[in-house]
């Protein structure tokens, strides 16, 4: 096994899942990381302030022989018994810190002299970060994608994740998109978004792939802000409309945005789940309360307070499906046809979602 990985051997390495230890301090893990990747630190948040001050007061040996210092015997040692259960489990892992250098040199070296041969990543999480973000900008130089659009509940999502060669924007910034698409679960960090997204791209068939399928989206999903290079490309791509009746979109909604939404804050938060999910609701409501306007504001309000009371006393949600149509016919339907009238011109295809499966899967129909 090589001392190290290359660049030019980041794409396999992230390809095949490739596990990885991260020896940075937790404040740095949780501002991003990478997928697979484990936190097991070198130096804790705390020791590692102390050795960057040092190194900007006193210079890189006084930090080093610090370092040293805060990572007495015990503490050492437990690190090794984690490092060591951690590769027990997983003995592919490849090891990073933030520049591939004193920490992970460190965690290599002691692993080494335990009798584990374990690489680290050349550059360290800075050069695997570069890599993804020239990924992300690659891709939005290349003519690669068609954009599934269509009005709010046409389950573009759905569809585009039973593709053979697509990406879900929507499932890597865990959110729904619109105001009511939060999700009982945190979205991830920008960063950890971003990576995700790049490698995503990476584990797409390279063989008979023409186009990627991602869905119509704004600049921002929740809190996550898609790379400016990136959104410039979608709102250039070709753009595919799926049409679906109110009825069907009805369904949809209630089943994403009610129905799973629900039984997720019951998973999570157990007999609160249904306080906390009609909060939710009521607040993502009145996030749109100005641009409802104060008489279709308070139709919906009352009806969507109706059906939360519905189902707490009987377990019937089914009353929900009354406020949905209320706001796609009279909310976002206009919205959407204002909006679609822009982007006239990009449309290579209409139709349902069988014709649209058929369709899309033409475009690439050697991908398997």
């Amino acid at each position: 096994m090589p001392d190290s990985i290359p660049q030019t051997a980041f794409a396999d390495l992230l390809k095949s899942n490739t596990p990885l230890l991260d020896v940075r301090a937790p404040i740095e893990y949780s501002r991003g990381s990478f997928p697979n990747a484990t936190n097991i630190a070198l130096l804790n948040d705390s020791a590692r302030e102390q050795v960057g001050t040092t190194y900007k007061q006193q210079g890189a040996d006084a930090a080093l022989e610090l370092g040293y210092k805060l990572i007495h015997a015990e503490v050492k040692d437990d690190l090794l018994e984690q490092w060591q259960q951690h590769l027990e489990a997983y003995p592919s892992t490849v090891l990073y810190c933030y520049r591939g250098g004193q920490r992970s040199n460190i965690a290599q070296q002691w692993l080494a002299a335990a009798g584990y041969d374990v690489p680290l990543i050349q550059g360290g999480f800075k050069a695997l970060r570069r890599f993804l973000i020239d990924t992300l900008e690659q891709i939005s130089l290349t003519d690669s994608f068609i954009i599934a659009g269509g009005k709010t509940g046409s389950g573009k999502t759905h569809l585009i994740n039973g593709l053979n060669a697509s990406v879900d924007l929507e499932g890597r910034a865990n959110h729904r998109g619109s105001a009511f698409g939060r999700r009982v679960t945190a979205q991830p960090a920008q960063i950890d978004f971003e990576n995700n997204l790049a490698v995503d791209f990476i584990k797409l068939p390279s063989d008979g792939l023409n186009r990627i399928f991602i869905e119509d989206e704004s600049h921002s999903i929740g809190s996550i802000h898609l790379p400016p290079n990136f959104y410039a490309a979608m709102k250039l791509s070709p753009l595919a409309i799926i049409e679906a009746t109110v009825a069907s979109r009805t369904a949809v909604i209630f089943d994403d945005y009610i129905h799973s939404n629900y039984l997720d804050f019951v998973a999570v938060h157990g007999a609160q789940g249904l306080q906390l999910f009609s909060e939710s609701l009521m607040a993502n409501l009145d996030k749109i309360r100005r641009r409802l306007g104060d008489d279709l504001y308070s139709q919906i309000q009352d009806i969507m307070r109706s059906a939360l009371r519905a189902q707490s006393a009987s377990g019937d949600s089914s009353e929900h499906k009354d406020w949905i149509k209320l706001l796609l016919v009279n909310y976002y339907d206009p919205m959407y046809d204002y909006q679609l009238a822009k982007k006239s011109d990009r449309i290579v295809f209409r139709g349902n979602s069988d014709e649209f499966v058929s369709w899309a899967n033409s475009i690439n129909p050697e991908v398997s």
